[in-house]
């Protein structure tokens, strides 16, 4: 685990055994699930740490070029995504928003990190993007109302839904798309680049968000446009669906996607998915 403090990453089980001088650092310092469900407590341990080691000099520090990014939750149970959550999103791609928020799975597989490489399965022809942003579930939860639900939130961060169009698309009546492969194929979720806490987001109903390829922007919104806000996503995720520690619920994508004007990934591509307040996420395509 570590902390992105001040343009270095602190590492956390490293600082911790030099500070308190001992050969064994707690689990949770390598676990952001465990680090999750710790709830404050260590969080405040985390924090005294962390200020505790940069006042006295004696911070274990990396440089962020030098390490290798996982997604910051690694295993979740859930990832959840939201189809059409922007108005202009919606008209793009010929889809009405409905009454309520309509969630699809991607599952594990799919997670990469920051830096990591997307790749362009043999599988599809039509590779497309989606910046998005993303929740970390804190506090378990079922049947959340909407007035608590931001009880719930650990923190934010960037989910760029990758999406295998010629998979997804068209619809296979009577079954309806195929969410699965056109969702979760190897390394089509990057997230990241790290877990921003809630306490540093003053109003995530207010952020800009962008997405660019190779320097030029495709999409580029403010989250105040999503149709279902993070307190109604989390309540109708939570119905009959007990939400817990580390999972990912991602809020929908704006207008600009690929597909409606066959644009497509290729090898070679620099994906640079950017969130106000939160960071920039980028992934280079590479060809299976």
């Amino acid at each position: 685990m570590g902390a992105y403090v001040n343009n270095v990453v602190v590492d956390l089980p490293e600082t911790y055994m030099r500070i308190y001088e001992t050969d064994n650092a707690p689990g949770f310092l390598y676990d952001m699930k465990s680090l999750i469900e710790g709830g404050e407590p260590i969080m405040q341990l985390i924090r005294d740490l962390i200020n505790r080691a940069l006042k006295s000099g004696n911070a274990v520090v990396r440089d962020p070029a030098s390490i290798t990014w996982l997604p910051p939750v690694t295993n979740p149970e859930k990832i959840l995504c939201v189809a059409v959550n922007y108005r202009e999103h919606g008209k793009e791609s010929s889809a009405k928003p409905l009454d309520r928020p309509y969630f699809f799975p991607k599952f594990p597989n799919a997670l990469i990190g920051h830096r990591q490489p997307i790749l362009k399965p043999r599988a599809s022809k039509q590779v497309d993007w989606e910046v998005e942003l993303a929740l970390i579930i804190g506090k378990k939860g079922k049947y959340i109302d909407v007035d608590r639900a931001l009880d719930h939130v650990f923190g934010y961060l960037i989910l760029n839904d990758v999406s295998m169009r010629d998979w997804q698309f068209p619809s296979k009546e009577p079954y309806g798309m195929d969410w699965i492969y056109g969702k979760s194929m190897d390394s089509s979720t990057p997230v990241g680049p790290y877990v921003v806490t809630k306490d540093e987001v003053e109003d995530p109903h207010n952020l800009r968000l962008t997405l660019r390829v190779n320097g030029e922007v495709e999409q580029d919104d403010n989250t105040k446009n999503l149709i279902f806000k993070i307190p109604e996503l989390i309540h109708w995720a939570s119905q009959g669906v007990t939400l817990k520690p580390g999972d990912y619920i991602s809020t929908g994508t704006p207008a600009g996607v690929g597909f409606p004007r066959n644009k497509f990934l290729k090898g070679g591509d620099i994906v640079e998915a950017e969130i106000e307040g939160i960071g920039t996420l980028m992934n280079t395509v590479i060809e299976e």
